[in-house]
């Protein structure tokens, strides 16, 4: 007795009127080999390896960026908040903000500048009184100065340009050190004539009004002339630093050669132990 043959699902003939049947009709059933070839039944890749990929490849959830931010601009990011004025702006809006000091450091250098510019022409042209330049060189002569002419020429020159200059407010720290110069050494000629301080009006050599021409031609160095002036400008006339008190510094130095040089003597005679 031989067995009935079975069909490829491994299930009996089907029924007589039943038809043909499917793989789909045996959930459990496996698909035939197709051509009696050898069975596949390598197991799905389930893993990295299996797969054949590098491991030390990143996945996509991995990968970092490592590009800059804003690389991808030209215009760096505002340094300043929206809205938020920059240092540069805030500066400018306090430089602005000076009250009536411009005006104050015009009436200073008007009135400075005016009383040497007095003083030059009475020696220059012998207005309002004055001596002249000839009358200037034999007050030089006859006040111990040596070489009277040229000293008369210093004189007259740095009172008179000096005071055009300030009043301007044109190359005013030059201006004003030329004009220190030159009351600094009226005030040491003063000085030296009587022993003891001659800090008085009342007599002719007393150095009071030459004392406030030294301080206000010093501040006009240290302070600038402000925005009233042909200076306007220069850093100088509104922020004035070490390089004003370098010219203060220079304008006393140039006085105290002038005089020994074309005087002499010593001009603190009778000031505290200049006995």
């Amino acid at each position: 007795m031989t067995d009935k043959p079975k069909d490829a699902s491994g299930d009996p003939d089907p029924a007589p009127g039943r038809g043909v049947g499917s793989p789909y009709d045996s959930p459990t059933g496996q698909f035939p080999r197709v051509g009696g070839g050898p069975e596949l039944r390598k197991d799905v890749p389930r893993t990295e390896e299996d797969l054949g990929l590098d491991p030390d490849v990143p996945t996509v959830g991995e990968q970092t960026s490592t590009t800059p931010p804003y690389s991808y601009a030209s215009i760096p990011p505002a340094a300043n908040p929206p809205g938020e004025p920059s240092a540069a702006l805030r500066r400018r809006a306090a430089e602005n903000r000076r009250g009536t000091l411009d005006f104050g450091l015009f009436l200073l250098r008007l009135v400075v500048g005016g009383t040497f510019i007095y003083h030059g022409l009475q020696k220059l042209t012998g207005w309002f009184h004055g001596p002249g330049l000839d009358g200037t060189r034999d007050m030089m002569s006859t006040g111990g100065w040596d070489h009277a002419t040229v000293s008369a020429i210093l004189l007259t020159t740095g009172e008179l340009l000096g005071g055009i200059l300030l009043v301007l407010g044109l190359a005013t720290p030059l201006a004003a050190g030329a004009v220190l110069a030159v009351i600094l050494n009226a005030w040491m000629w003063k000085q030296g004539m009587i022993p003891g301080f001659q800090y008085s009006a009342a007599v002719k050599t007393g150095v009071e009004m030459d004392s406030i021409l030294v301080g206000a031609a010093a501040a006009i160095i240290l302070t600038g002339p402000g925005r009233w002036s042909l200076d306007r400008n220069r850093g100088w006339a509104l922020r004035p630093a070490w390089g004003s008190f370098v010219i203060l510094l220079l304008a006393v130095a140039v006085a105290i050669l002038t005089f020994w040089f074309l005087h002499g003597g010593n001009p603190l005679t009778g000031i505290g132990p200049f006995d």
